[in-house]
């Protein structure tokens, strides 16, 4: 698998949980990685945590964080 390829599936794994509604509460940064851990305002939801092995992927997170970003809304063009 490429780089990009690992990247794009660990930015599409972060992008999936933010459209569930789910929010980042923790980023903890070792030798193995960033393990960045999710949660759920539902009821009976429990944490989920990701390992992002690859630095994009870490600054995608981080750039999620700081922006407040939440799911994308589809665009709409008037014509």
């Amino acid at each position: 698998m490429s780089a990009f390829e690992e990247f794009d599936q660990e930015r599409r794994a972060i992008d999936t949980l933010l459209e569930q509604g789910y929010q980042v509460i923790r980023i903890a940064e070792d030798l193995d990685g960033a393990r960045v851990t999710f949660t759920h305002g539902g009821p009976g939801q429990s944490p989920v945590e990701l390992l992002l092995l690859t630095a994009d992927a870490r600054k995608h997170v981080t750039t999620v964080v700081f922006a407040g970003r939440k799911p994308a809304a589809p665009i709409e063009t008037v014509i």
